[in-house]
């Protein structure tokens, strides 16, 4: 399970893909463009993890993970419905 973040910003989009692993490790893959470029930008000469916008909802869903997910009994359908509750940054 997991979540992807499109960012479409002033001056490029970024993309980035997480998901959860091991129980309550969050993985990212993210890609980075500028409106101008032909090429994604460099992640590995540039790691950037993520705007201040998108530490807010990163943060959302780690709040939403731990409540449903980090039980005895971890409730996949209560994660989606606390997601979806979200407010727009």
């Amino acid at each position: 399970m997991g979540f992807v973040i499109i960012h479409p910003g002033e001056l490029g989009v970024s993309i980035s893909a997480h998901w959860w692993i091991q129980g309550s490790v969050l993985c990212q893959h993210i890609y980075r463009r500028l409106y101008s470029a032909t090429e994604p930008m460099d992640t590995v000469k540039r790691p950037v993890i993520a705007c201040v916008w998108e530490l807010a909802l990163i943060n959302a869903e780690q709040e939403a993970w731990r409540k449903t997910m980090m039980k005895s009994e971890p409730s996949p359908s209560a994660y989606m419905d606390d997601r979806a509750g979200f407010e727009a940054a």
